[in-house]
């Protein structure tokens, strides 16, 4: 296991922190720039199963922790990975930090999941961002990768 690996994504969302905790913790919002699909709210202890229904694709979420409006600690993913959401309220808004670490796979195979994992956090707090700061829904996540 890669244990000194991480990937971090960071971005400030101009809201306030609790609005945007509850956007990763609530899938009635989260559905409008990440997954398209949740089994429920994500609770400390309890397993949610989120869906890319685009794609076909389903990955379960076990949750380790949450601190209310400031850390949710996740484990998910094939091979599971652990995932960070950490929110720092900030004058002007909320940072978010997401920090995916964990990873099981050496040489090229870590490169590959490194730049996936960076790309594809990048992406949902892009949407997160537009769909929070202006109730826009880029369709990020979907068009990332086109069905032919």
């Amino acid at each position: 296991m890669n244990s000194d690996t991480y990937v971090e994504a960071q971005m400030l969302i101009r809201k306030p922190v609790e609005d945007v905790f509850q956007a990763f913790i609530n899938p009635e919002v989260t559905t409008n720039f990440w997954f398209t699909k949740s089994t429920g709210k994500l609770e400390e202890g309890k397993k949610t199963t989120w869906e890319w229904e685009m794609y076909g694709v389903k990955s379960d979420v076990l949750v380790h922790k949450i601190i209310p409006s400031q850390l949710i600690k996740t484990e998910w993913g094939d091979p599971a990975v652990q995932v960070d959401y950490e929110f720092k309220e900030m004058e002007k808004g909320t940072l978010v930090v997401i920090k995916s670490y964990g990873f099981s796979q050496t040489g090229e195979d870590l490169f590959k999941v490194i730049n996936d994992n960076t790309g594809g956090f990048t992406t949902v707090l892009d949407g997160c961002k537009a769909y929070l700061e202006h109730g826009i829904n880029l369709r990020l996540i979907e068009d990332k990768f086109p069905q032919k």
